[in-house]
């Protein structure tokens, strides 16, 4: 552990502290519903280790440490990350992080609505516009539950038996 926690801390300070953001803002959208679930951790440190450079240990603790952040001061903290993300990244890196928002909250095979509300707050705090919010979350259209064939439930009686 002490290895893993020296070699993010011989990281360049800037791009540390870039990656932690990029993380919390992940851990945002997956603790949304108050879990984040096992698929939601694996494609975070997924992201982490494809977008961050992050080896499979360092992108853990990174997750684990943004996971732990987030669900400790999450409310307090959410605007702030996103505001000094915003003022950090690159419009290609604010779209890169829409892209893995979306992808972990998919991670379950299905974006809930307040998922998807999730990110669209984030977008709008960094900034980006409508039309780059809609345009990457097309992606994902097969994965958002709003787009899921839903099945009607079975039409009642009056006592509440089906026809």
């Amino acid at each position: 552990m002490r290895a893993i926690v020296q070699q993010l801390e011989a990281m360049e300070p800037a791009r540390a502290r870039f990656l932690a953001l990029f993380a919390f803002l992940l851990a945002r959208v997956a603790n949304v519903d108050l879990e984040i679930g096992e698929e939601e951790t694996r494609r975070m440190e997924g992201v982490l280790q494809e977008w961050g450079g992050l080896t499979p240990a360092q992108s853990a603790l990174a997750v684990q440490i943004a996971k732990s952040q987030n669900q400790l001061f999450g409310e307090t903290q959410n605007f702030l990350v996103a505001r000094e993300f915003r003022d950090r990244a690159s419009p290609e890196e604010k779209q890169a992080l829409l892209h893995s928002l979306f992808a972990v909250a998919a991670a379950d095979e299905t974006i809930t609505v307040p998922e998807e509300e999730s990110i669209r707050q984030i977008s709008r705090e960094l900034l980006l516009t409508n039309d780059e919010y809609l345009g990457i979350r097309t992606a994902y259209s097969e994965k958002r539950a709003v787009m899921k064939r839903q099945t009607p439930a079975p039409a009642t009686c009056r006592g509440g038996s089906p026809r």
